[in-house]
């Protein structure tokens, strides 16, 4: 410790690695995580006078997707913007961050942070090494090369990607058969027909062009049941390697993120169904009543299954349920 802290006294810099799996843009233009990787690194730059430096690498460019999770663990990456459930394989407590029909809004999920469940996902992160910096959530649909989905039956006999292994069992309830694979790779399993749908993010959907494969489009920008979250993590093993200021200047830099996060992915909710209408695909909507039909089937498959799993992934959920 003590020889970092005289490190940065004497002004020496330290370069941070920030890796992601989504298409790179500017601070000001492109995929929002991409902008909020970006607009993190430059405030915790100002924050630490320029004693931290960031490199961002968008679209897997550093490493695999999939790779990102165990790196950071190991300390061999430094920050990622992850999909918390790609990590489920991991550790299973993770899959909650993308629980069908657990969260059906931005302002349930935000309370996700300061509440039993937010002290007890961060506690579980820890120790296994990664510590959360910033709050990222966000809400998807689906899209489809035939049918409009929306009701559980519209499933029933086509291949579709859920996004996580809970949501995945739901889906196989419904009737339809499913396929794991990370947000990147969704574009060439549609264009080959080996996959009839997929559910992902509205920032994703855009970003990777799938408007040009679907011709059905069920959109977040009123009610979803996919909401997946998505923070940016960071290595412990390089955190707590960092002075006190600097990992305060982390902390706060991904608080202040929160809230572009939020208002950037519901703008992309309305945005991304605009998007799919103009290149010709059928837009529906869901409400409140399809959320409760999708969350009768998550309560018996999903949800059960995830609480079966252990203690710690049974007292998560209890805790989830609480907050409404």
């Amino acid at each position: 410790m003590g020889y970092g802290s005289n490190a940065s006294a004497q002004g020496a810099t330290k370069t941070l690695n920030i890796s992601h799996q989504f298409p790179g843009g500017t601070i000001q233009a492109g995929d929002f995580r991409d902008r909020l990787c970006r607009k993190f690194a430059e405030s915790v730059e100002k924050r630490t006078k320029g004693a931290l430096k960031f490199q961002v690498y968008p679209g897997s460019s550093l490493m695999k997707t999939n790779a990102q999770f165990s790196a950071m663990r190991k300390g061999a990456l430094d920050i990622s913007l992850f999909p918390m459930p790609y990590a489920g394989g991991e550790v299973p407590e993770l899959n909650i961050g993308l629980m069908p029909a657990l969260v059906s809004s931005y302002e349930q999920a935000a309370k996700w942070k300061t509440a039993e469940v937010g002290r007890m996902l961060t506690k579980v992160l820890e120790d296994k090494g990664i510590i959360l910096l910033s709050w990222v959530w966000q809400a998807g649909g689906v899209a489809s090369r035939s049918k409009s989905i929306v009701l559980p039956e519209d499933v029933k006999g086509l291949k579709i990607r859920g996004g996580s292994r809970e949501f995945d069992l739901m889906l196989k309830a419904a009737g339809a058969s499913v396929i794991s694979l990370p947000s990147n790779e969704i574009y060439a399993a549609m264009q080959t027909g080996a996959m009839d749908a997929a559910y992902t993010s509205s920032t994703s959907f855009m970003s990777f062009k799938l408007e040009e494969l679907a011709k059905a489009f069920t959109s977040a920008r009123q009610k979803s049941y996919w909401f997946m979250l998505e923070p940016l993590m960071m290595s412990k093993q390089i955190f707590d390697s960092l002075p006190k200021d600097q990992r305060d200047a982390l902390m706060a830099a991904g608080a202040e993120m929160e809230k572009f996060g939020m208002d950037a992915a519901k703008d992309d909710d309305k945005t991304a169904a605009l998007a799919y209408a103009r290149a010709g695909s059928k837009v529906s909507d869901v409400d409140a009543a399809v959320v409760e039909k999708w969350k009768a089937i998550a309560r018996d498959t999903a949800w059960k299954d995830y609480s079966e799993k252990n203690e710690s992934c049974a007292a998560l959920l209890k805790a989830a349920e609480k907050i409404s």
